[in-house]
């Protein structure tokens, strides 16, 4: 793990300062099995002539006032002894492909105290987001998650002095609430105002507009003659896939993030994902390919891994078949040699195989 310097800025008034820090929390699958009330510190950081530190919890609170076993959280920790500060925080997600940053906690003002009569450093806690929602968000990448604090310092018991920990002052800044571009774009796909074409998938419908869908994906700019007018009530009928699929896939083309698959049971989720990944190949959706092999990269099993290697090798998913390869070549070798799956790609497609063989020597000869 590992901390980037925080920003920091005065604002109008003397005594208030602002700035952002930024925690790498690296190797989330090892910290992903840590109890309740397990912490992953940040390094001390500083704003506003006070000392901050920022505590991820893989496997949420303890304590039974915000304690959830579905969630991760966070809080975030006055480390100044014998103070009193009031401020206000947003906690955020960073998006590692695009830089931008999901604010799940936003607060108002929040007073820390660390007096001694509180009888312990003071913090503020918080549900952070559904640990299946993280998992299955853009924000995990590489096996590592970034973790963004934005912090104003509004009053304090000591003298607020900027040193050279708290960075270079800088202009007057605001805090700027997060982006809700999506939140728009999604109520325009399900207010369907202004739609002007309708997919039939199987016994389903759905209305989009041809503007965005011809903006995200260049297989279906040509599908629908963009930026050529459409005749009146334009109808495509979507063949090979289940509607469920395709609105996952709308969904994710009009906000750019992975659909809620909470209500799913593992299995049916990763089957989700499956045929999602597909639909994203054929689309032309690089950005929802790259989320989906990785979840599925994560997520292999010894039973259903030669099956998903066989899907993917006729697809151009390189990460997912390099992922089931490396899977197959471990010390799980033995167990997957035994399933009906491997008895299939041993049968069928010799070629597979060659490649998981050499692969496999090539670990041995090193």
């Amino acid at each position: 793990m590992s901390a980037r310097n925080s920003n920091a800025s005065a604002a109008s008034a003397p005594s208030e300062f602002r700035g952002t820090h930024v925690f790498d929390v690296t190797n989330y699958g090892k910290h992903r099995g840590l109890g309740a009330g397990i912490f992953i510190p940040s390094e001390t950081f500083y704003i506003g002539g006070y000392a901050w530190s920022i505590r991820f919890y893989p496997g949420g609170h303890a304590s039974e006032k915000y304690a959830s076993p579905d969630y991760v959280a966070v809080t975030l920790e006055l480390m100044t002894k014998d103070v009193v500060v009031t401020a206000s925080y947003d906690m955020g997600l960073v998006d590692q492909a695009i830089g931008a940053c999901y604010f799940p906690i936003e607060s108002e003002k929040a007073e820390f105290d660390t007096n001694p009569s509180m009888g312990h450093s003071r913090w503020f806690m918080s549900r952070f987001m559904k640990r299946t929602q993280l998992e299955a968000s853009p924000f995990l990448r590489d096996d590592r998650i970034v973790i963004e604090c934005s912090l104003a310092v509004i009053k304090g018991t000591k003298q607020q002095v900027p040193d050279d920990e708290t960075g270079t002052a800088a202009p007057e800044s605001s805090l700027l609430p997060r982006s809700d571009l999506a939140d728009h774009w999604g109520k325009l796909l399900s207010q369907k105002e202004g739609a002007d074409v309708t997919f039939m998938v199987k016994d389903k419908t759905f209305t989009a507009h041809r503007m965005v869908l011809a903006a995200r994906s260049p297989l279906l700019k040509k599908e629908l003659n963009w930026p050529n007018p459409g005749p009146p009530n334009y109808v495509i009928n979507v063949a090979n896939m289940d509607p469920e699929v395709f609105e996952s896939l709308l969904h994710f083309i009009y906000t750019d993030a992975m659909p809620d698959m909470d209500q799913l049971d593992e299995d049916r989720r990763k089957e989700r994902i499956g045929y999602l990944l597909f639909a994203a190949q054929t689309y032309g959706l690089d950005r929802l390919k790259v989320i989906c092999e990785d979840i599925l990269s994560r997520n292999l099993e010894v039973e259903t891994v030669c099956n998903v290697l066989l899907r993917v090798y006729q697809y151009n998913c390189n990460k997912l078949k390099d992922a089931c390869i490396d899977f197959i070549i471990s010390d799980r070798w033995i167990e997957v040699s035994k399933t009906e799956g491997y008895k299939h790609l041993k049968t069928n497609c010799p070629s597979i195989l060659i490649e998981i063989l050499e692969k496999g020597r090539k670990l041995d000869n090193k």
